[in-house]
């Protein structure tokens, strides 16, 4: 990484025809079977993929269940040991690993899906980008997407209160669109109890429109 940092990458090589590149970032459980899956699948829709693992300088390896302990350790390494602003270069090191092969892409979930939510902003060479779920994304609102970026979140999402996405709605930028779900938080992955499968289906429908309208 630009600090020198070795941390893990996932990597998945796309199957068929290669659309693009995709940096697609964790949640904060880290780089789990599910996110791994994640992986798999959006190689299998044409997409060379690398999923950082963001917490390996502080936690080398962390793949937390989503239980009571998971849940806590996670938060105090998103919001306590780790910079965010470190994640943020860790995903422009992958975006410019896969540039010399056409059109980079960020999709991420949950504290990745903050993290989306910035690329589109302050990063360079992301084509589009989709975040889900970022509860970050509301208190950076006035943040400005350099490029399209589509966001999705759950009306029933109790960590991420409706009025806030509906103050990003509010802003109207030229390049963003916010998607709300009947779903509540996590409704992507299927390990979790709130899990809703025809919104992980509409939303990724809408991330692979968005990146095919953009290069991809």
């Amino acid at each position: 990484m630009s600090d020198g940092a070795v941390i893990a990458v996932y990597h998945a090589q796309p199957e068929g025809q290669r659309r693009g590149g995709l940096v697609l970032v964790q949640e904060i459980f880290g780089v789990t079977d599910h996110i791994r899956d994640l992986a798999e699948e959006y190689a299998r829709d044409g997409y060379e993929v690398l999923a950082p693992a963001l917490f390996d300088r502080e936690h080398p390896g962390f793949e937390a269940g989503y239980d009571a302990d998971g849940l806590a350790r996670g938060v105090e390494l998103a919001r306590q040991l780790h910079p965010f602003a470190l994640s943020l270069a860790d995903v422009q090191r992958c975006v410019d690993a896969l540039r010399p092969q056409g059109p980079v892409f960020v999709v991420g979930y949950c504290y990745g899906g903050s993290i989306a939510w910035f690329a589109a902003s302050r990063l360079t060479g992301v084509a589009a980008a989709s975040g889900y779920y970022g509860s970050l994304i509301p208190a950076a609102a006035a943040e400005v997407p350099k490029v399209p970026v589509i966001l999705h979140f759950g009306r029933h999402d109790t960590g991420i209160p409706m009025e806030g996405v509906e103050k990003v709605i509010a802003t109207n930028h030229p390049h963003a669109s916010v998607y709300v779900y009947e779903a509540g938080h996590g409704f992507n992955s299927d390990r979790r109890k709130d899990y809703h499968e025809a919104s992980a289906d509409l939303a990724k429908e809408r991330t692979l429109a968005l990146f095919q309208a953009n290069g991809g």
